[in-house]
């Protein structure tokens, strides 16, 4: 997969939404999430310990529990529990954080722990490096990586020697990473993870410019960045925009894809992408997605088709800000 050595299935699970901010999933419904991702093919799960404060790190737990010869790569992130300054990114507070989440993983050591999306000075400090590399070397986390907001955090951390991976927000509806992450990522031989890779929903064809989410969905609260980075939600594109953008999309997939699967499948195929990581609020949801990987390859005209579409409705939006 990375510099660890460690293998992830191409396409993983995304669990932010087991947790929180996405309306409420209740615990059968994770676990069996879990199963049906696990059970296709899925060996990558990706949580935080922010997501529903610890309750997604304690639902993989529970599933992973019963399942001791069930093989997954299980990473998480680290950082968002506390204000947002450099300062907060040091060796004691890493030491506390990753304590918790390995209580809640049930592990003593966690395959992958990543800095979620920190300050930007943060990915030019030695010290905070030097930090992760000691975590390492205490055996409580066997690699290390960084979850990035833009494509400049990402080259910068791609240029540390010991960082494993990069989770980037990678989709038809923002390619930048395209021009100079992926390339570098694949030279360094560091793994990139893909997340938000249906535009929170938006890939999928199925919104409307009608449609309500609910009011705990951060695709209510944050449309324009009021809780967190706005490229979170919808990838930073504008929702009106993006419905219909959405609608042309979902006209170009193949016959027996669907638009989320041509999503996915476009996000596969790009150089340099080891695994996208979807998510999925019920078992179909996370069964079509595994079906991505083994999909056919889109044609060259597909591929055109998706560019062209990039190009004339999206890349304004988003190309100058992330």
């Amino acid at each position: 997969m990375d510099r660890s050595g460690q293998w992830a299935s191409v396409v993983g699970l995304g669990t932010w939404q087991l947790g929180a901010d996405w309306g409420e999933v209740d615990d059968k419904e994770a676990l069996s999430v879990l199963e049906a991702a696990a059970e296709s093919g899925v060996t990558f799960f990706d949580t935080a310990d922010v997501y529903g404060d610890g309750r997604s790190e304690s639902t993989i737990a529970s599933f992973l529990s019963g399942r001791p010869d069930q093989h997954v790569l299980v990473a998480t992130k680290m950082g968002r529990r506390v204000e947002q300054l450099p300062e907060n990114y040091v060796l004691a507070n890493f030491r506390e954080w990753n304590d918790r989440s390995r209580r809640n993983l049930g592990v003593d050591r966690i395959d992958l722990v990543q800095l979620h999306c920190p300050p930007t000075p943060v990915y030019s400090s030695d010290a905070v490096f030097d930090a992760l590399d000691t975590l390492v070397e205490e055996e409580r986390i066997a690699a290390y990586g960084v979850s990035v907001e833009t494509c400049a955090e990402a080259l910068t951390a791609i240029a540390r020697p010991n960082v494993a991976s990069v989770q980037i927000i990678l989709n038809p509806f923002r390619m930048k990473p395209l021009l100079e992450v992926l390339p570098a990522a694949r030279a360094a031989g560091v793994g990139i993870i893909a997340r938000v890779p249906l535009a929170s929903g938006l890939l999928s064809g199925k919104y409307t410019k009608d449609t309500v989410f609910a009011a705990d969905d951060h695709r209510t609260y944050n449309r324009h960045g009021e809780a967190f980075d706005q490229g979170e939600t919808f990838s930073g594109v504008d929702y009106a925009t993006g419905v219909e953008a959405a609608a042309e999309f979902a006209a170009l997939a193949p016959e027996g894809y669907t638009p989320a699967q041509l999503a996915l499948r476009w996000i596969i195929e790009q150089p340099g992408v080891t695994t996208v990581i979807p998510g999925a609020r019920n078992p179909a949801q996370a069964r079509a997605n595994a079906e991505a990987a083994k999909l056919p390859a889109l044609s060259a005209e597909t591929h055109a088709a998706i560019r062209d579409l990039y190009d004339r409705r999206i890349k304004s939006q988003v190309e100058n800000r992330w």
